[in-house]
């Protein structure tokens, strides 16, 4: 297996293990994330991991499909939890592209269904507007707020 294979398998390994520090140790510094909620830089990024990993959540993913070159990588992966603002379970399916240097991940790329995700979390203000991008801007300022108390809450201890 390539090294930046493994890089990706541990990655989501850490994930299912609830171990966020490991999952932000894959990243350079300047890493970038980009998801259909999220666009985050750096130590933003291990910071989102130790949100969603905080006590409490009950968060289980599947990966197949990881490959992954000197340059470039991606990955399926499936994750079920309950959204906790709503206690509704959510099963998303999410294709991930990965570029590497020197063995740490510089870029990721999560793309899924946000239309779906909120019909699943939101129930049926998601069914009838997840769709919108009204509704999609709302979800992302959202969780740019939860991000933002979770560091300030959390800073120096994470």
């Amino acid at each position: 297996m390539h090294p930046n294979a493994r890089l990706v398998e541990n990655l989501y390994y850490s994930l299912n293990a609830g171990k966020p520090d490991e999952m932000a140790a894959a990243y350079a510094p300047d890493a970038t994330f980009k998801d259909p909620v999220f666009d985050l830089t750096g130590p933003d990024i291990g910071d989102m991991w130790r949100m969603f990993l905080a006590p409490g959540g009950d968060l289980a993913v599947e990966v197949s499909g990881i490959g992954a070159d000197d340059d470039t990588g991606k990955a399926h992966w499936e994750v079920r939890y309950t959204y906790r603002p709503t206690g509704r379970e959510v099963h998303n399916v999410v294709e991930a592209e990965f570029q590497f240097l020197d063995n740490l991940i510089v870029r990721h790329e999560d793309t899924f269904n946000l239309s779906r995700w909120a019909r699943q979390a939101l129930g049926g203000t998601g069914a009838l507007l997840g769709w919108t991008g009204f509704v999609q801007n709302r979800i992302r300022a959202k969780a740019s707020k939860q991000l933002a108390r979770f560091q300030s809450r959390y800073k120096g201890r994470i």
